[in-house]
């Protein structure tokens, strides 16, 4: 019974938090929890930070594909067309146009508010740790070709040469780096949906597939809907359009998401949340593999680190890519419980696996390193996820921190356990 009972009250965590802030229903599209609030656990005594291991997700953007505007946008205009929209799918309709004609010559790319949050990022980062930032440090600075990321790169350099510029800076964005700055593992990727995977999400997805409602409320003739609107297509689409806005400039005069009900929304996030669990999360369903299509990534962060603090004053290294990237690795390190397993979709919320905490836009992970001295080999380090302190599967007597030593042979050993394996 008190399982029982916890089960319920972890499981209406999302659902309150989404009742007080309906955006979060966004997943991958919600907005950086920007704030200057952060608070960290003392260092022990005499420990410095002296090194900084980055890697963010590009800021906010704008949605990436045409049709994510096209299909919700010709379904109403055709409606309209008809005499089948009630007033609000005709205020709908208005909306979809704006936020349509907002967007061209725009897909994929950063909006201005993705700019703003890299600079806010890295100025804490200069705030919370000047001792690494001091003087001519040196800091290296990478990105994916991907615009919005190289862009995301540049606000972060602006406002690092803003507050020093003394500092050595070196920008790269090179398809050298993609190998492990956005690593595609096409085996993994390929294995993502297993016959078993389809059918526990179709089953997951079903009972919360509620579309009545809403066309109800957007169309007058029931009769219509059924035979020449797909409900799902619209539903899913409308959404993608209304979570989206929070991240561009019109997130105060498009009020998209108010057409949902909180219900709709929060099981909107669980399908959303089933289907990130199963395609980049370590779910067991496919072999709970995919976490290492970042194992590149992660065997990097490992080998630059291990190079830097031999060094007396090593700087800073940044690393600018995707959700894709950062979500995989926080589950690969099991950051928070990231990596738990099971084949039960109905397991994941219950047990913490919650998406937009892990990977809103710009989230990021880093890696702080610290000692007493350049001659100090009992390296320490914590690892904040959107800034905040995160868990390791590590035993520490200091955590947050753990030693670098740790952390290198377990992770080194799992990714060479991962590759005997296959």
């Amino acid at each position: 019974m008190l399982l029982c009972l916890a089960d319920s009250l972890s499981a209406q965590t999302v659902y309150d938090e989404i009742s007080k802030d309906p955006h979060l229903s966004a997943n991958n599209y919600c907005v950086y929890p920007d704030n200057d609030n952060h608070q960290y656990t003392p260092a022990p005594q005499g420990k410095v930070p002296f090194y900084i291991s980055h890697y963010g997700r590009h800021g906010s953007r704008y949605l990436s594909r045409q049709n994510a505007y096209s299909i919700p946008l010709g379904i109403m205009a055709k409606g309209d067309s008809l005499g089948k929209l009630t007033p609000l799918g005709k205020d709908v309709l208005r909306q979809l146009r704006i936020a349509h004609e907002d967007v061209q010559g725009r897909f994929g790319e950063l909006t201005a508010l993705g700019s703003v949050q890299h600079r806010h990022i890295i100025r804490r980062m200069m705030e919370h740790y000047p001792e690494v930032f001091e003087g001519k440090a040196n800091v290296d600075v990478r990105s994916t070709t991907k615009i919005r990321c190289i862009l995301s790169m540049g606000a972060a350099v602006q406002q690092m040469v803003a507050l020093n510029p003394k500092l050595r800076i070196r920008m790269d964005a090179s398809k050298h780096d993609m190998w492990y700055m956005n690593y595609q593992d096409k085996q993994l990727r390929d294995s993502m949906m297993t016959n078993a995977a389809r059918q526990a999400y179709i089953e997951f997805t079903q009972k919360r597939e509620h579309n009545e409602r809403l066309m109800g409320s957007l169309f007058n003739d029931t009769a219509y809907v059924r035979q020449y609107v797909d409900d799902r297509a619209l539903n899913y689409y409308l959404f993608k359009v209304a979570s989206i806005q929070q991240n561009t400039h019109l997130c105060d005069s498009l009020h998209l998401l108010d057409i949902f009900t909180l219900e709709e929304l929060y099981h909107i996030w669980q399908k959303e949340n089933a289907w990130w669990y199963i395609t980049y999360g370590p779910s067991l369903l496919n072999g709970g593999k995919e976490p290492y299509t970042q194992r590149n990534l992660l065997q990097r962060i490992i080998e630059e680190a291990d190079s830097c603090i031999t060094l007396p004053k090593p700087g800073v290294t940044l690393r600018y890519g995707h959700d894709t990237m950062v979500l995989p690795l926080t589950c690969l390190l099991n950051l928070n419980g990231y990596g738990f397993q099971t084949m039960d979709l109905e397991e994941v919320e219950k047990n913490g696996w919650i998406a937009y905490r892990a990977f809103p836009m710009a989230a990021n992970l880093q890696f702080i390193f610290y000692r007493k001295n350049p001659f100090d080999k009992d390296v320490i380090f914590k690892v904040l996820l959107n800034e905040e302190e995160a868990t390791l599967p590590l035993e520490s007597s200091n955590a947050p921190y753990y030693r670098w030593s740790d952390f290198k042979n377990y992770y080194l050993k799992k990714l060479e356990d991962y590759e005997k394996s296959r």
